[in-house]
């Protein structure tokens, strides 16, 4: 057993909590582990690497889950509470907070319902007109007040992005379309030309800015009543500094996937009535977000182990991938 599988099991187990008891609840996701006990929620970073983040050492699991609590502050400062670590004690058991060895930090947060996920209140069509008007000031709120980085973005950025999401998609042609993938390369590549003066112009003009950089309804929650923005990504200045309209067209793109095209274009409407955002750019950011999502649910399909789950996904990855191309050809802006 390494030291993080050790610390995974440290977790799990309700006596190693404050408020024993009640049974630990746990979450996997790519890059973290989630630990759900009474009310609150421990986020354990994974040792994994990637090309866009390494949490292989503990200091760098550190920073980031320092960084993570400071950045999502600024959109749910009541939700995200401390950095813990977890230290081995003299008796050699792991424990929270002792004067022992250091073995690894977890980001704490209050712990809130999972049905409060804007995703899943999509499902159940319980987003409502009123929420997606207060989403929309919120996002324009935050926007506003992002730290400006003008560093990054621009029409260097999408063309890595363009560039990522072509690679991805390509190791995924056999269950997707390989026709579409290529044409989507081609015709986002002619887009790009076309609009890469005005994407640097706006970069120049302080739009590219600290961004959240994953606003998908996965990652906005209910929380005390109001609309809230968490885990946004916090490993990557590449990912998290961007166009806030390439920020908010990821969101738009999950709501019309849901098949919430009017709530997609109030939610638009709310953001500009506050932003006077120009619209012109919005079809590529759109399209390149879509692609996005389309590799990510291609890859999480072979993951599944239910094969109607995994066909599931496959069939969402096929329907983005087309999204991803209708943005282009339509010129659309939701």
């Amino acid at each position: 057993m390494n030291i993080q599988d050790e610390v995974i099991a440290f977790l799990s187990r309700p006596d190693s909590y404050d408020a024993s008891g009640e049974p630990v609840e746990i979450i996997a996701t790519h890059g973290s582990m989630i630990f759900l006990h009474g009310q609150r929620a421990y986020k354990l970073k994974r040792t994994i690497a990637y090309a866009s983040l390494d949490f292989l050492t503990l200091e760098n699991r550190e920073r980031a889950c320092r960084a993570e609590l400071r950045l999502n502050r600024r959109t749910a400062p009541d939700l995200y509470l401390e950095v813990r670590p977890i230290t081995r004690g003299a008796g050699g058991l792991l424990q929270f907070d002792s004067a022992g060895q250091v073995v690894d930090w977890v980001v704490v947060m209050r712990r809130f319902p999972q049905q409060a996920l804007f995703d899943r209140m999509a499902e159940k069509g319980l987003l409502t007109r009123d929420l997606i008007r207060r989403l929309g000031s919120e996002i324009a709120r935050f926007h506003a007040s992002a730290e400006i980085t003008p560093q990054f973005g621009g029409a260097e950025g999408i063309r890595e992005a363009i560039e990522t999401n072509h690679g991805e998609l390509c190791q995924h042609s056999r269950q997707l379309d390989a026709t579409a993938i290529h044409g989507l390369y081609r015709e986002q590549l002619h887009a790009l030309g076309n609009m890469a003066d005005l994407l640097d112009q706006r970069r120049r003009d302080g739009h590219v800015r600290r961004c959240h950089g994953d606003m998908r309804l996965a990652n906005i929650c209910l929380f005390e009543g109001q609309p809230t923005l968490f885990d946004g990504i916090e490993f990557s200045d590449r990912i998290a500094c961007i166009d806030v309209l390439y920020d908010l067209a990821f969101v738009l793109v999950d709501l019309r996937h849901h098949d919430l095209a009017a709530l997609a274009d109030l939610l638009l409407e709310c953001y500009l009535a506050q932003t006077q955002e120009e619209l012109l750019p919005l079809p590529l950011f759109l399209s390149v977000r879509a692609a996005t999502r389309s590799f990510t649910l291609a890859g999480s399909s072979q993951r599944q182990h239910d094969p109607r789950l995994a066909r599931h996904k496959i069939e969402q990855a096929r329907a983005l991938l087309q999204r991803a191309n209708t943005y282009l050809s339509t010129n659309a802006t939701v």
